[in-house]
């Protein structure tokens, strides 16, 4: 994941995971642009533990944050499997999320094409 092209919501915090640990998060990203689905981008300073992104209590702390940085909107799970890393959970938000992303620069190339 670049930074370069990426909005950052939110800088460092901590997270608890279902077992109790406490982990560390670099940041939550988006890229500044998409076609309507947002993939936003969870990096963490450590390892986690393999399927991290199913962990349900630490997905629930991160939508807790991005609500405290001004998110409303409904919960919203994990992305494609695939996009998912060793220090990165990437979750898919919702169609209410682009509001939000759009107050922080994001824009939705898919706009283009409407008529």
């Amino acid at each position: 994941m670049t930074t370069d092209s990426d909005i950052e919501l939110s800088g460092p915090f901590q997270a608890k995971d279902a077992n109790g640990r406490t982990l560390d998060v670099k940041s939550i990203r988006i890229f500044d642009e998409g076609y309507g689905i947002i993939d936003v981008y969870v990096k963490f300073k450590d390892r986690l533990e393999p399927g991290a992104y199913k962990d349900a209590v630490l997905v629930r702390a991160i939508i807790d944050r991005l609500r405290a940085v001004g998110y409303k909107g409904p919960d919203f799970g994990h992305s494609d499997p695939g996009l998912q890393e060793s220090r990165l959970i990437v979750l898919e938000a919702p169609e209410e999320f682009a509001p939000f992303a759009k107050s922080k620069g994001w824009k939705n190339l898919a706009e283009d094409f409407d008529s």
